[in-house]
């Protein structure tokens, strides 16, 4: 985290619970809010706290960033969190994001396989790294273009720390609002990271039925209509 940080979680809502049956569980994570504890009791309030009070049973099968909002899944059964997982792992899920980034981009869609590991000198900052990265693929496509930034939906094929952040400052377009990677400028055009997990499809862990789940944000909708006044995106 940030030098500067003081961790304020949103407290309303205190759950937006997109789904529920006996197995799973489906919410959209604010901005600002930890998927799981961090260490300390400062950091003990989190997404999966709030939902352990409510559901005993629920377990984590992912999460997402403090500052990253939108479309997370638990399990609420052990059987099914064992099949969850199995789904992650085997890169079964799919996963779609957008974040609105500084600059142009060319070409306007494209893949980028950058392998990445912890920045030793300033973790939990991630950096490239050809050695001894672990491997990471980012599909991204602009889909709408301003004088100086960009709404980018991003689909991840792997699932590593900061991997969209990170892929998209190597293309040299970091992410508006970003406090680890964002230069000054980039950093001030937004009062929060402008990345949203907006959807995400899987199998339903005990019928194997097809599902999909979408959530809107402040920032963005899940079917990537931009919700900000792009006349004052890094203007």
């Amino acid at each position: 985290m940030a030098d500067n940080f003081r961790y304020q979680p949103p407290q309303t809502p205190w759950l937006d619970i997109l789904y529920q049956d006996k197995d799973l569980i489906v919410l959209n994570k604010p901005s600002g809010l930890l998927t799981n504890p961090g260490r300390g009791p400062e950091l003990a309030d989190c997404l999966f706290s709030r939902v352990k009070a409510q559901f005993e049973l629920a377990q984590l099968v992912h999460r997402l960033d403090l500052s990253t909002s939108g479309v997370v899944v638990m399990a609420l059964r052990r059987k099914a969190e064992r099949e969850l997982k199995r789904q992650f792992a085997e890169r079964l899920v799919k996963k779609r994001y957008f974040a609105v980034v500084a600059g142009q981009l060319t070409p306007p869609s494209g893949s980028i396989d950058l392998a990445l590991t912890v920045d030793e000198l300033q973790p939990p900052r991630q950096k490239v790294c050809y050695q001894s990265g672990k491997a990471a693929l980012t599909h991204y496509k602009v889909t709408q273009q301003f004088a100086h930034a960009a709404l980018v939906q991003l689909s991840p094929v792997t699932g590593r720390s900061h991997q969209l952040r990170v892929h998209m400052l190597a293309l040299g377009h970091p992410i508006l609002g970003d406090a680890f990677y964002a230069p000054a400028k980039v950093l001030a055009a937004a009062p929060r990271l402008l990345l949203h997990a907006a959807s995400l499809q899987l199998q339903h862990p005990y019928s194997g039925q097809p599902l999909e789940f979408t959530a809107d944000t402040d920032f963005v909708c899940a079917n990537g209509t931009l919700n900000w006044p792009s006349e004052d995106i890094l203007t």
